[in-house]
């Protein structure tokens, strides 16, 4: 009788226990409170237009979220590279040479006997100069402690958050967030052999180095390798530390968020304490090491040898994505393993939840890879065997069902950080509803609705990075019964060009509001015009003027100032302007156009361009190509009406220059004219790569196209190199240099002959000015995006100032703009240059037909002016130092 009342209150308190356990769970854990009162009609928008994510600042990533392979870097200088090229390890020499090597040289390089004590200073490297100087420091050393915090819940590939690395005298924490774009400045020092980097467990770090920032390590002493070939009891950090250094560490912390900034006390702490000791300890292994090699003489064994090979074998480890053909199915694999094969019977009951756990898998996968989240936080395993088994088919069951297996299953857990249900199917529910009340067949076709649902034309989730790819790079096999199976190529087409246009909008349209609509009034109280903040700074920062009124900002001159706008007979200076697309009203995103192209106003004498806002307008992606369009076209015939050709002319050898300078822009034919840069790059690039197994027609074809850019002359393979360069500004030469393995020094070296334009300029002296410009968005960046190339072209005429030049390599047909111009100031002087604007707001307002232009908005704009007293135009400055360009108001 005892025993079994024992066995009653044990029971009982046993029930006891589990019921608090769970309200503990229920008040500890995060129910997504947006949806407390959820029903089958509630909709929502994706989470992630309101929440930002850090690595969605990133501009440089490596490792998309696409089904795409992982590509190496590849220091391969031939152009001719393959697949291949990138899944090689591109220091695999050098590495495989170091693990032949019997010396480990920790033992003279690390000072001191002495535990080193952490004191409270360390460097944060959070800018670039900082990083710069890191590598400065690093280069000179011979040995430094590196080691990593990584964040993986909310990301789907995970990312590399802190990079800890201490040196003798100093530690440093890299903020991997601030500088991702930026990290591949330490790749020389980690790929040095020479400077012996020093891990604890290796095998993660050197792969998440790749991945993010193409750093490769060489040269590499893992203390756990070294632990393991001296059979140690354990080989944690933890032990190391505590055995050699007698410090305790909580690991917990290893867990925790490392994108927050600042980062906590406790966090720094922690993560200097993993760098720290590191050489300390490394050292003492080696010691170790060595002995043992003394004691073992006639021993086959090296411990110094095994240690030395085991950490440099790490360093050849390659970074891969998992791709499967079907999105999710391992996974499903997994858990139908697990959940559903020990049931006993595989009754059709079983069968169906079967096909809805490769369905909820698929389903999970994609919104992982489209939000950049983990498997983890998007729907928990054990939520996907809950819903395989009830099929819930209302939203709020969905939701409850969801609520409840997670609630169970981590009731021991009761601090779960993870919210349940997630953001992702709370934004997203309605997906699961579709599941559970159709039969969504295949999971190609749950791929296609989702991809086309979310991603495509007029999608609920915002595109990023991380997953354009996704979507531009898969074809697309739709299932919209409303578009027929004949369309579905183009509809895929669309679909991508929707994608294109959508990640260009995210990137190039004004973040912030372009009209300020502030206001400047002249001393006698007449309003002058409208302007943004930044102009009103400048007036009140030198004392020139007082603020009148604050809302909106209002200034009065405290000087007389030179003209107004009724000099102009013009009102639209004196309007307030909204910030609205002026062809169809579009308010969510617009882009600043320039309605007279730059190539021909940057060389408007100063008085006709200097300041006037008047033919800079707003206007939508959609109607900025419009306008584009018609602006391209338009420069053909200005090209043929002046005789003055937009592309390149023939390009000479140094020994024909001389004849070409005797030749005027005037006598120079359009026939004469050579090859777009498009064209030309474009016929360059494919005989570079396909030109030995294309038709001989068509070898003979792109042939003769860069044999006209040459003048005629026979070309090499260096010539085609040297064609893939025309047109591009020093940035996209970069880029071409780092994607292709070319540095394209022989372009601008003096070893290789200057390729001269037709007048005799040469090209080199552009590029070397070039260089000195960073290159902007403007107004034709559209164009390059859809397929019109940005050209620089050639037939200068004149001396050109460097900044001139400077300016004319980079913007498109800028020495066809600069000949225009001279010829027009020439022949009719400002009148001609004015009607020539005049000319060019036609074929705007021809173009586009706009709705929403500002008040006082004429084509015949007059677009003169003169310059006060204090105006940094005012010819009378011109001798005076240079302003900063904030100051150009």
């Amino acid at each position: 009788m005892e025993n079994k009342e024992k066995m009653k209150i044990a029971v009982a308190a046993a029930c006891l226990a589990a019921t608090i356990t769970v309200i503990v769970a229920t008040l500890y854990r995060k129910p997504r409170k947006n949806k407390q009162h959820l029903t089958d009609s509630d909709s929502f928008s994706c989470y992630l237009k309101t929440k930002h994510k850090p690595q969605h600042s990133f501009k440089r990533v490596l490792a998309d979220n696409s089904y795409s392979p992982f590509r190496h870097l590849n220091l391969n200088s031939s152009s001719q590279t393959t697949d291949n090229n990138f899944n090689l390890h591109p220091y695999k020499s050098e590495i495989t040479q170091l693990m032949k090597n019997s010396k480990i040289q920790l033992m003279s390089n690390v000072e001191g006997k002495m535990i080193p004590e952490m004191k409270d200073s360390y460097v944060w490297v959070d800018t670039e100069f900082k990083l710069k100087e890191l590598a400065d420091v690093l280069s000179k050393e011979c040995v430094f402690a590196v080691d990593t915090e990584q964040h993986s819940l909310h990301s789907f590939l995970g990312f590399t958050a802190l990079i800890q690395i201490s040196t003798q005298s100093e530690d440093y924490l890299v903020d991997t967030i601030a500088l991702h774009d930026v990290l591949p400045i330490l790749r020389p020092v980690f790929a040095n052999s020479s400077i012996c980097k020093v891990f604890h467990g290796a095998d993660n770090d050197v792969l998440w180095l790749q991945k993010d920032f193409h750093i490769y390590v060489v040269n590499l002493f893992d203390t756990a390798k070294g632990c393991e070939v001296l059979s140690k009891p354990q080989k944690s950090l933890a032990y190391l530390l505590e055995t050699y250094c007698g410090v305790a560490t909580d690991k917990s912390l290893q867990r925790e968020d490392w994108r927050q900034r600042p980062l906590p006390t406790e966090m720094v702490h922690y993560a200097r304490t993993d760098s720290h000791y590191l050489l300390y300890i490394a050292k003492c292994l080696a010691s170790e090491l060595i002995e043992q090699d003394k004691s073992c003489l006639n021993d086959k064994f090296h411990f110094v040898v095994e240690a030395n090979r085991r950490s440099n074998a790490t360093c050849l480890q390659l970074f891969v994505k998992d791709i499967e053909s079907c999105p999710g199915e391992s996974a499903a694999s997994s858990i139908i393993n697990r959940h559903f094969n020990d049931r006993g019977s595989a009754s059709s009951i079983t069968c169906h939840a079967k096909d809805f756990v490769r369905q909820l898998c698929t389903w999970r996968d994609l919104m992982a890879r489209m939000h950049d989240e983990s498997l983890k936080y998007v729907l928990s395993d054990q939520a996907i065997v809950a819903l395989a088994a009830d099929a819930p088919t209302s939203e709020r069951d969905i939701y409850d069902c969801i609520l409840q297996a997670d609630m169970s299953f981590d009731s021991l857990n009761v601090l779960s950080t993870v919210d349940s249900p997630s953001a992702v199917v709370c934004s997203h529910i309605e997906d699961l509803a579709y599941i559970f009340n159709n039969d969504a067949g295949k999971n190609e076709d749950i791929f296609n609705l989702i991809l086309q649902k979310h991603l495509g034309p007029n999608g609920s989730c915002p595109l990023s990075v991380y997953n354009y790819t996704l979507l531009s790079k898969r074809s697309l096999k739709l299932t919209n019964q409303l578009v027929s199976k004949g369309n579905t190529y183009n509809h895929s087409k669309k679909v991508s060009r929707m994608a294109s246009r959508e990640l260009f909008v995210q990137k190039f349209s004004c973040k912030s509001p372009a009209y300020h609509n502030c206001r400047i009034y002249a001393n006698d109280g007449r309003l002058l015009c409208y302007c943004d903040r930044r102009k009103l700074e400048w007036y009140l920062r030198r004392d020139l003027a007082k603020l009148v009124d604050d809302d909106p900002l209002a200034i009065m001159l405290l000087f007389e100032p030179k003209g107004g706008p009724e000099d102009d007979d013009n009102d639209f200076y004196v309007q307030s302007k909204k910030n609205i697309c002026v062809g169809c009203g579009e308010e969510n995103h617009y882009l600043r156009y320039r309605v007279i192209p730059s190539c021909y106003r940057v060389h408007f004498p100063e008085h006709l361009k200097s300041h006037r806002s008047h033919d800079i307008v707003l206007v939508c992606v959609d109607c900025h190509e419009i306008a584009h369009s018609a602006a391209e076209k338009y420069k053909r015939i200005v090209a043929a009406e002046f005789g003055i050709p937009l592309f390149l002319q023939k390009v000479v050898d140094p020994s024909q220059a001389q004849e070409k300078l005797g030749l005027s822009a005037s006598s120079a034919h359009l026939e004469d004219a050579g090859v777009s840069p498009l064209e030309l790059r474009t016929a360059a690039m494919a005989l570079l790569r396909h030109g030995h197994r294309m038709p001989s027609k068509r070898h003979e074809e792109l042939t003769q196209i860069v044999m006209k850019y040459y003048g005629g002359r026979t070309i090499s393979q260096e010539d085609l190199e040297r064609a893939l360069e025309v047109g591009m500004s020093p940035h996209e030469r970069r880029r071409a240099a780092k994607k292709r393995g070319l540095s394209f020094k022989h372009a601008v070296t003096g070893s290789e002959p200057d390729i001269t334009e037709s007048n005799g300029t040469s090209r080199t002296c552009l590029e070397s000015e070039a260089t000195k410009v960073d290159a902007g968005v403007d107004s034709e960046c559209y164009g390059t995006l859809n397929g019109t190339a940005s050209e620089f072209n050639g037939t200068l005429t004149g001396t050109l100032s460097s900044k001139s030049a400077s300016k004319m390599s980079l913007l498109g047909h800028g020495p066809h703009g600069n000949q225009v111009v001279n010829h027009l100031l020439k022949e009719y002087g400002d009148d001609g240059v004015q009607e020539f604007c005049q000319r060019w707001r036609q074929v705007f307002v021809d173009a586009i037909k706009p709705r929403f232009l500002p008040a006082g908005w004429d084509v015949t704009h007059s677009g003169r002016r003169d310059f006060g007293e204090f105006s940094v135009y005012n010819p009378a400055k011109k001798g005076s130092a240079p302003v900063t360009s904030h100051e150009h108001i």
